[in-house]
């Protein structure tokens, strides 16, 4: 836990450091031109549409009678620009998080490598289109299953559970792979993976709670028509960011754990743990059984 918590200080202090600042604003000239252009071109037509589907459908007729009985029938104009939303919000998310992987996060490992463990071999145990096919594979999986427990998030708790598990599993997946494929081999990437799993998955979870907040952007945006394509790259920046701050969480703590590894007496198992010792450097803790071997 000590490792947990000194790699997350570090990087919310780089996240000041004007580099990455400046690499959150990458993803946000692609994704956000992409949102805007299209949203310029299409949502009014998209918001039309989808309006009228909505009061043709028999499914939803229930819903807009209760609406109407509460005195709230004036969200019925507002439900359709939520939907389109709810759709787009996952996609954004989704395509944010893959050019951080591309475009920022060899950056960030460079940079946090080159300032903090600059004698770090590389062993260069993953190729990019090995990452490129771990992230696309680990992306289909997470929106498969977004996808299929859609229902379950109009269940009040699920909703605030369900979606930043995903989001923390494919942060998780993605990011562990990127931040350990130039340093780590093949072997030790797994080992590492496997052996900090819960930490990470911590990591990715914390991460997929945070990158919630720009929905709430995207909820203004709804409601707001007239700043909507100042909201898009709002919300986008953010996501870019929040992803930037997971990329070099994910990196601090992983450098940190590969170097106590590479450190580990051969032969030693998992029961010696990675901590951050003094000056933040990677040391080895030993349970008494290892004590004894």
């Amino acid at each position: 836990m000590t490792l947990l918590l000194d790699s997350f200080w570090r990087a919310a202090a780089y996240c000041l450091h004007p580099r990455v600042i400046l690499l959150s604003i990458l993803p946000l000239l692609v994704v956000g031109s992409i949102a805007g252009v299209l949203g310029y071109l299409y949502w009014d037509s998209a918001v039309a549409g989808l309006r009228s589907a909505i009061e043709h459908w028999q499914l939803l007729a229930p819903l807009l009678q209760w609406l109407e009985s509460i005195g709230a029938g004036s969200l019925r104009s507002a439900l359709a620009p939520l939907l389109i939303v709810a759709l787009a919000v996952p996609v954004t998310v989704v395509l944010a998080l893959l050019l951080v992987g591309v475009m920022m996060t060899p950056a960030l490992v460079n940079l946090v490598a080159a300032r903090r463990f600059p004698r770090l071999q590389r062993l260069h145990g993953a190729t990019f289109w090995q990452s490129v096919a771990t992230s696309l594979g680990c992306t289909v999986l997470a929106l498969f299953a977004l996808l299929v427990s859609l229902p379950l998030w109009f269940i009040p708790p699920l909703v605030l559970v369900l979606p930043p598990l995903i989001w923390g599993w494919l942060a998780y997946r993605v990011m562990g792979f990127d931040v350990l494929a130039e340093h780590a081999s093949a072997d030790e990437r797994r080992i590492v993976l496997r052996e900090h799993r819960g930490r990470l998955l911590l990591v990715g979870v914390v991460t997929g709670y945070v990158s919630a907040a720009p929905s709430l952007v995207w909820a203004l945006g709804a409601f707001t028509f007239v700043f909507a394509p100042l909201l898009v790259f709002v919300a986008v920046w953010i996501y870019a960011f929040v992803f930037a701050f997971a990329a070099l969480w994910f990196t601090h703590y992983a450098l940190a754990a590969l170097e106590a590894l590479r450190g580990r007496p051969p032969g030693l198992g998992p029961g010696a743990r990675a901590v951050a010792g003094p000056a933040g450097r990677a040391e080895i803790r030993f349970t008494p059984s290892h004590r004894a071997n």
